[in-house]
């Protein structure tokens, strides 16, 4: 019977946020009420055990969401990412276009959600296509799968924050970010080499195309841009500050116990790290006054509201599942099957296929997996960490037409519906296959 109730669960949140279009936050809560009625919790404990579940997540992971939406608002608005692009091509050389369309969107997805990110680089990326002749479609494609990336494996992007706090490593998160950097190469290259074979194969109206704005244009768009240090700051510093911070709490304690160890701890606490990267966005900001200070940092607020709202339902339904122990029932019965790393990505790839998010898919499917990772043999830290990348990778697999995503990708582009499918969705469950594929690796090797 609890199986039952689970699979009607889930079977709820695919239709209500595919079909009828409910928002997540009120799907998820709604599903958490109807599995805890279903499964026999007293009535009394139903509203505190969803309000538990909704703030335990929230308390640990919720000001470094915001901290790091705010700091992706910035970063855009003040033509940070542009300048950060900028020096990537300086880097990488207009002779590889391709790959530094990859690069480009692989860091500024970070900290920067994926729709936003192609938004604004799209001029860049027709600018540079004109300039070095290359396929529009190639360098769409390249650009797209370089922001997926990092958009679903690297904190302090929201789906993986998300999904490690439901898993319990809101202390690990620099573990999170080392492994997520390396998957989310992994799958930065696979999207890159087959944008590659599609540019050879598909076309797009913005290759017969009059170009609009000259690369010197898109960067006077902006003004003054930043210097490079102060467009990578906010980013790197927090990033470096966490994993030193992983580091430093190792079990063989490499920095001692004294005054540094306390000094590198602090600092890498993730609300810590990331309060940092605020303060080095600041100094992005052309004026300290109100439209700055105020709207932008409000805009960043209302960015991070919704991501806020879905996560907290998803720990409030991760709490009920825990609560009910449907989880537990549910683990005893797949261990049977040894499936391992693989029912995690299962369902992620189904969440998202089917609704479309990312987001939504990363924070579910943790939610669902959290009670079961004993009995898959996932329940120490990497194994929780791995998860996480299993999630993400299920998470990509595939962006189509009730994704957002796909809709920017194509409408920026000029593709068709059609070419977007053959190009831009395809890449996509390369990529997701790929990075999974690394993480069952990695579980050989690391488990």
């Amino acid at each position: 019977m609890l199986i039952v109730i689970l699979v009607l669960g889930i079977a709820f949140i695919v239709l209500a946020t595919s079909k009828f279009k409910i928002h997540p936050f009120i799907v998820l809560l709604i599903t958490s009420y109807g599995i805890a009625l279903a499964a026999g919790m007293p009535l009394l404990e139903i509203g505190d055990t969803i309000k538990t579940g909704f703030g335990g997540i929230l308390r640990y992971i919720g000001i470094v969401i915001i901290l790091g939406t705010i700091i992706g608002t910035i970063l855009e608005k003040s033509g940070a990412a542009i300048k950060m692009a900028d020096t990537v091509l300086k880097v990488v050389g207009q002779k590889r276009p391709g790959l530094a369309m990859s690069i480009i969107g692989y860091i500024v997805s970070i900290p920067v959600f994926c729709d936003s990110g192609f938004v604004i680089l799209s001029s860049l990326k027709r600018s540079l296509a004109k300039r070095t002749k290359a396929s529009s479609v190639m360098m769409t494609v390249a650009l797209a799968t370089g922001l997926y990336a990092t958009h679903t494996f690297v904190p302090p992007t929201p789906g993986p924050i998300a999904a490690a706090g439901n898993l319990g490593l809101e202390n690990k998160l620099g573990l999170v970010i080392l492994i997520g950097i390396a998957v989310a190469l992994v799958g930065m290259f696979a999207g890159y080499f087959w944008a590659k074979i599609a540019g050879k194969k598909y076309t797009s109206t913005e290759d017969q195309e009059p170009l609009e704005m000259s690369y010197d244009e898109v960067k006077e768009k902006y003004g003054v841009l930043p210097s490079a240090w102060k467009a990578f700051a906010p980013i790197l510093v927090p990033i470096l500050l966490i994993t030193f911070g992983t580091i430093a709490n190792m079990p063989s304690l490499p920095l001692g116990d004294g005054g540094l160890y306390t000094a590198v701890s602090f600092l890498g606490k993730p609300i810590n790290a990331l309060v940092i990267g605020f303060l080095f966005s600041l100094l992005l900001l052309p004026k300290l006054n109100e439209e700055t200070l105020t709207g932008w940092i409000g805009d960043g607020l209302k960015g991070a509201a919704v991501i806020i709202m879905v996560t907290g339902a998803g720990g409030a339904l991760g709490t009920v599942l825990k609560t009910t122990q449907i989880g537990d029932y549910l683990g005893a019965t797949l261990a049977e099957y040894n499936l391992g790393i693989f029912l995690p990505f299962i369902i992620a790839a189904a969440f998202k296929t089917a609704q479309g998010s990312s987001t939504v898919a990363l924070v579910t499917t943790s939610a669902l997996v959290a009670p079961l990772l004993t009995s898959l043999g996932l329940d120490s830290t990497m194994g929780s960490v791995l998860t996480v990348m299993a999630i993400g990778a299920g998470a990509m697999t595939v962006s189509h037409a009730n994704d957002s995503f796909f809709w920017v990708v194509t409408n920026f582009s000029g593709m068709d519906v059609s070419t977007g499918y053959k190009s831009h969705t395809m890449a996509t469950l390369i990529q997701g296959l790929v990075t999974f594929a690394f993480v069952v690796l990695l579980s050989f090797i690391l488990l």
